[in-house]
This record gives structure tokens, sequence and C-alpha cells, in this order.
């Protein structure tokens, strides 16, 4: 039994010796001090032991355990005292100023979005919103382009059934808002537009602001005019304008309408291929069968449309050469904005 103790002494100091984490403390206290520990089964075998030897054997038992545990409550301190010093060191500087986390920004179609809602607001228009998902009739006959027109060809459409489908153009908005709307009345239509396209400057989902005015004495020197302020205001600088004729169904004239290069001011560069002059929107003077369509006089009342891309506005005003950037998250790109 003597060596039993001597052997029990030897092994519960090396476990002291590599305690280092305040984690161990308990499993060395159970194991060797606690009631069911291996010092408390030793006392109790000093039964069967010779009584000449008992004394002796039970001195020696409890002066062994009376080191253990001194060396036991030394070490317990020792590694608490690291501890709490390891975690004071821990512990953040409350008095270093704090940390932002990173802000996000408006991605910069929406920030366009809105500046150009914004600019047509001061001129005294409201902003109407409608559907993407829209019906043949809004989309093409009532904004005079009947079934098997030449024009549907312009638009590469995406068809739900036969007579639902994605919205093309913002343009339906023109007939809703006349359908439920006297003259006079200033509307833009802002929103999303789908077609089957997709290159570098075309994506199959887009954004549009279609411009309507309708009142008695509209000319298209009105139309000019806003057009004029709205591009001086988005670009803020003085571009010229050109407005070449062109083909709507729904416009009558029409015309396609062209700023200064904003790259090169107009002297020519790759990017308007040496002419000097970028398009950014189509235009034109409602056409009296459009007016007809929705209940309005066209021999009292005249007006103009147009529509806008976003995105086309947007790599001009900052520059874009590639529209998939704006759909590619790259954080770097979005960032600048």
């Amino acid at each position: 039994m003597e060596k039993e103790l001597e052997k029990l002494e030897a092994e519960a100091k090396e476990f002291l010796s590599n305690l280092e984490e305040t984690s161990q403390i308990e499993d060395f206290r159970v194991r060797f001090l606690g009631r069911k520990g291996q010092f408390s089964t030793i006392m109790r075998s000093l039964g069967s032991v010779p009584a000449e030897d008992k004394p002796r054997l039970g001195q020696l038992a409890n002066t062994i355990k009376a080191e253990i545990e001194q060396l036991f409550e030394e070490k317990t301190k020792d590694l608490q005292s690291q501890s709490a010093h390891l975690g004071k060191k821990n512990l953040p500087d409350l008095t270093l100023p704090g940390r932002r986390p990173a802000q996000g920004t408006l991605h910069p179609v929406t920030q366009v979005m809105q500046e150009t809602c914004s600019i047509f607001e001061s001129l005294g228009f409201s902003v109407a919103e409608g559907p993407d998902v829209e019906v043949d009739y809004y989309n093409f006959e009532a904004l005079n382009i009947p079934a098997h027109h030449p024009a549907r060809d312009m638009h590469d459409t995406f068809y739900v059934s036969d007579s639902v489908l994605l919205r093309t153009h913002t343009s339906p908005m023109q007939a809703r808002v006349m359908e439920a709307q006297d003259p006079p009345l200033r509307v833009i239509a802002p929103g999303k537009v789908y077609r089957c396209d997709s290159d570098i400057t075309h994506t199959p989902m887009f954004h549009q602001v279609e411009g309507v005015l309708v009142d008695k004495n509209i000319s298209f020197a009105d139309l000019k005019g806003i057009l004029t302020v709205f591009t001086q205001k988005m670009f803020e600088k003085d571009l010229p304008l050109r407005f070449r004729p062109s083909f709507f169904p729904f416009t009558e004239p029409s015309a396609e309408v062209d700023i200064a290069c904003v790259m090169c001011n107009g002297v020519g560069c790759r990017v308007c291929k040496k002419t000097g002059w970028l398009e950014i929107l189509g235009s034109g003077m409602i056409d009296p069968e459009v007016f007809k369509m929705v209940g309005y006089d066209p021999k009292v009342y005249s007006g103009f449309a147009f529509g806008l891309g976003i995105e086309r506005i947007a790599m001009l005003k900052y520059g874009i050469d590639d529209i998939r950037l704006f759909y590619e998250n790259d954080q770097r790109f979005l960032s600048q904005f």
C-alpha cells in the first residue's frame, strides 16, 4: 500500500504540472480528491491492512493528500489569475473610436431613374406606374399597332399567352392614363420593360420612362422645349440637340432625338462613330388614331409622347461602354456610384 500511495502522489503531481487551462481543474479534483477519487479509495482500503501498520500508513496517506490539496489550491489560483489577466488583455479598448460598417449605395440605374423622374416632376409631370405583365390590347392595339402590323416586328416580345405578354415598353400607360383621365394631363411612366435581346448595348430586361403631355394647342415646339430642358439638367451642360425624322406607330410626326456626343463634345470619336451625335430617345406628336381609341377629340386636343431608356442615359452620363456591367454585381464597379 505504501508503494500505491507513492505512485498516486507521483501521478497527481505530474497531472498538476500539466494543467494549463481552468477547464482542467475540475477534472483533477474529481479524479484525485473527490468522494470517489483515488485518495478516497485508498483511505477506505486502510481497513484491510495489519493493525500495526495502520497508524503509519494512515499518517502517510494524510500527509500526501494534504500536500496534493495544497499544490492543487496553488495551481488553481495561478490558472485563475492567468485567465483573468488574459480576459482583461482581450477586452476591447472602449476609448477607441467606433468602426462604421460599410454602407451600400443606390444602384446607378436607380440613381438615374430617380433623377429622371425628379427632373420631369419639376416640369409639372406626375408619375404613373403600371403592370409589368400586360395585355396585348394596351401594349399594341391601343397604341395603333393592330395584329399583323409591321411595327410589331420592332419588338421581340416575351409572350405569356396569345393575349398576355411582358410589356415591351412603358407606353401602355399612355393609353391607360388617357382612358382614366380627361385632358389636360402631364404624366411620366417609369418601369421595367422586356425584350428578347442581349448584347453589349441591350439586355432582356431594362428600364424606360415614357412621357405624355396632352392639352389644347400643344405643338412640336413644346416637345423640343421639354426635352431640351431635360437633357441640360441630366447632363449638367448645354448640349446641342437634333431631331431626326423617324417612325413610331403611335406618334406622327415622329423623331429620334440625338445629343452632341458627351465623350468628344461633338467633335467625333469611336463612341459616336465619328458622327459627333448620340441617340438618346424617341419622341413625336401623338397620332390622332390613338386619341380616338381613348375617346379624346383630336380636333380639340393635341399632345406629344417620348420614351427613353434609363440604362442608355446612365451609360452616357457615366461613360460606361457595356450595359452588362449594370447587372454583374461587381462591387468594384458599383462602388464608383
